[in-house]
């Protein structure tokens, strides 16, 4: 398990964990960034050292005052105890959110995303295990800032699950581990050894080996058609098939207007208002609405799609196998 330590970086990197470059003029570089290079403009506003200059006002738990308010905020719930855990190990959610600055394209939303995990992490942790929270928590934040980046690095979602997710993770290091070893990998074969279906295997391989391209952006330098003027038209249903299920259409309606001829007042409502409504009433609103319990009216329900059943068998034949009532 990673320790705390092992996540420290150099002072100078959490002063300025960007990397901009500042000119050395003997003047302050924490200040200088804050003040106008001139007297008619504004002083630039950056959000994220704002943040870290509020969460450094915040000290770190020692073990023990750590345990005491674990099992305070475990035993009772008490609220100040939930707010020192997690202001003290907010430094510790930047650390970690530093290590994937590449992969982010917004730093504070990946933050954000770790202190979600860090309050899992509180959540569940156990004080009498004898493990430092930095430690247990560092594996709920990265675990959500790895989702997080996920969900968010492509415009089409591929790590959608679990076990996409590891293989996202883990797929091509266990591929040419395997092909070292003299395997013919195929999907079966890494979806053996991740435990996941092939299906899952080949959509993440596609997945690595594609990247988002706009419907906007040209097809190439000698023609100016996008992408999106290249995709298949929709396929349309041949003028048969639009002339059968008209047919069919008119034939069930007709079929539906002759069996209603013979219904009483409650078969009518549940035919109408249950069994062919897009928007179904409950059992109980029709109940309610004749005087009868729910179970007198599943009963009747049940009777009258019997009956319905037989009814479109004899009126359309083989077209009468149609399915009713509320799914």
């Amino acid at each position: 398990m990673e320790s705390r330590e092992s996540l420290d970086l150099d002072p100078q990197v959490l002063a300025d964990p960007l990397g901009d470059e500042k000119p050395d003029d003997g003047t302050s570089s924490a200040s200088s960034t804050l003040v106008p290079t001139s007297s008619k403009g504004l002083a630039p506003y950056d959000p994220f050292h704002r943040y870290m200059a509020e969460i450094r006002r915040y000290q770190p738990l020692t073990r023990e005052e750590e345990r005491e308010l674990a099992r305070l905020y475990r035993d009772t719930g008490d609220r100040e105890a939930l707010f020192r855990l997690i202001t003290a190990n907010l430094m510790l959610v930047v650390r970690v959110a530093l290590s994937f600055r590449r992969a982010a394209r917004n730093l504070l939303d990946l933050i954000q995303e770790g202190n979600v995990g860090l309050l899992q992490a509180i959540q569940r942790f156990d004080p009498e295990l004898g493990v430092r929270l930095p430690t247990y928590a560092a594996w709920w934040i990265r675990a959500y800032m790895v989702k997080f980046l996920l969900d968010n690095v492509r415009l089409v979602r591929v790590g959608t699950t679990n076990a996409r997710r590891k293989l996202l993770r883990n797929l091509r290091k266990e591929k040419q581990k395997l092909e070292q070893q003299g395997f013919d990998v195929g999907p079966r074969l890494l979806a053996d050894h991740f435990g996941v279906s092939e299906e899952d295997v080949v959509d993440v391989q596609m997945a690595l080996e594609s990247h988002d391209v706009s419907l906007d952006t040209p097809m190439g330098d000698d023609d100016d058609r996008s992408h999106a003027e290249a995709l298949p038209a929709p396929q349309q249903a041949g003028v048969e098939e639009q002339l059968a299920r008209k047919e069919l259409q008119q034939r069930t309606e007709a079929a539906l207007d002759h069996f209603r001829a013979d219904l009483g007042e409650r078969d009518l409502v549940l035919l109408d208002e249950r069994i062919l409504c897009d928007a179904p009433l409950t059992l109980q609103a029709i109940g309610d609405r004749f005087g009868t319990s729910r179970e007198a009216v599943r009963q009747a329900e049940a009777r009258l799609m019997g009956r319905l059943r037989e009814f479109l068998a004899d009126a359309l034949g083989d077209l009468g196998q149609v399915r009713f009532g509320p799914q």
